[in-house]
């Protein structure tokens, strides 16, 4: 599982301080990368994929974040990654079932129709549950 990070980007008159990232062209085998969640409150976050190692960080200070149920609802509110994940889902959902589909079943009893739109339903959202953890969320 991921870890999440927390730094403070260091802007100066010519350039902006970021967390430097490993060398993926020395990480054989692996097509994962640190990913840029958001910024909250000055704090940007990161999420940093089991077996990266980050290199030594020059400039900036970084903290490894202890998740809080508050602080993963902040950053799945603020990260457009999380956004992108939810609306996969929503489109994965939606080629199968449109939005008057939805209400339908909405306002239908317990059916075969029913139980098979709600299981294709949870099986989208699993995925979308999956890749948010595969974030550390």
């Amino acid at each position: 599982m991921a870890k999440i990070y927390k730094y403070q980007k260091i802007t100066g008159q010519h350039t902006t301080h970021c967390l430097v990232e490993p060398d993926y062209d020395l990480l054989f085998g692996t097509e994962e990368r640190v990913t840029e969640l958001c910024t909250i409150a000055g704090d940007t976050y990161v999420s940093v994929p089991d077996g990266i190692i980050l290199p030594e960080q020059p400039e900036i200070s970084i903290l490894e974040v202890i998740l809080s149920d508050d602080l993963i609802s902040e950053i799945k509110a603020a990260s457009p990654h999380v956004a992108l994940i939810n609306e996969r889902v929503v489109e994965l959902i939606r080629e199968r079932y449109s939005v008057s589909d939805e209400i339908k079943m909405l306002r239908t009893g317990p059916t075969a129709e029913t139980s098979a739109y709600n299981d294709y339903v949870e099986e989208c959202r699993a995925w979308g549950r999956g890749e948010k953890a595969k974030l550390g969320l």
